[in-house]
């Protein structure tokens, strides 16, 4: 993921709402994922949700499937790839796309939020809408549209990464 750009890309509105409540680093959810797997809680679902609940960062199908290979478990890279696809429509997991186009996977809070992402080495913070939300809605009335949803993601180097 180093040195790539990264978009956001969802469709519909977040039923986590569009009022916003996210704070920084709040990626652990009030209620846990493990809690919100859906009714088909597999091992292979509970595996990949508890390598993505160690890491704050947006990452690949193909390295939570590294990830998980490297600890014992047996799960298939297809199946990791399903997993991610029914966590992100139950809106567990959020999904950004990089500059080549691969889908990026985070465990989530289960609040409306946007992220904050270093371009360079992933590091996310979940913020909080402010303005944004305003905005979106006036922009909307605006142009006579009925607000369903809208994402806004902001990019840019984290401070660790402009000091090298």
């Amino acid at each position: 993921m180093a040195g790539e750009d990264m978009h956001e890309v969802s469709s519909g509105e977040n039923p986590r709402g569009t009022g916003s409540s996210a704070s920084p680093g709040a990626h652990a959810s009030a209620r846990p994922a493990a809690t919100r797997i859906g009714q088909r809680s597999t091992r292979q679902r509970r595996a990949v949700v508890s390598i993505m609940s160690e890491a704050p960062n947006f990452r690949s199908a193909a390295d939570i499937h590294k990830s998980l290979t490297e600890r014992g478990d047996k799960v298939g890279l297809t199946t990791v790839y399903r997993t991610l696809q029914s966590l992100a429509e139950m809106d567990i997991v959020d999904v950004l796309h990089n500059a080549s186009g691969e889908a990026l996977y985070r465990l989530c809070g289960d609040h409306h939020h946007h992220h904050l992402v270093c371009t360079d080495c992933g590091s996310t913070v979940e913020v909080a809408g402010g303005p944004v939300e305003q905005w979106a809605h006036n922009l909307a009335e605006e142009h006579g549209f009925n607000l369903t949803g809208h994402t806004a993601e902001v990019f840019g180097l984290c401070r660790d990464c402009q000091k090298k």
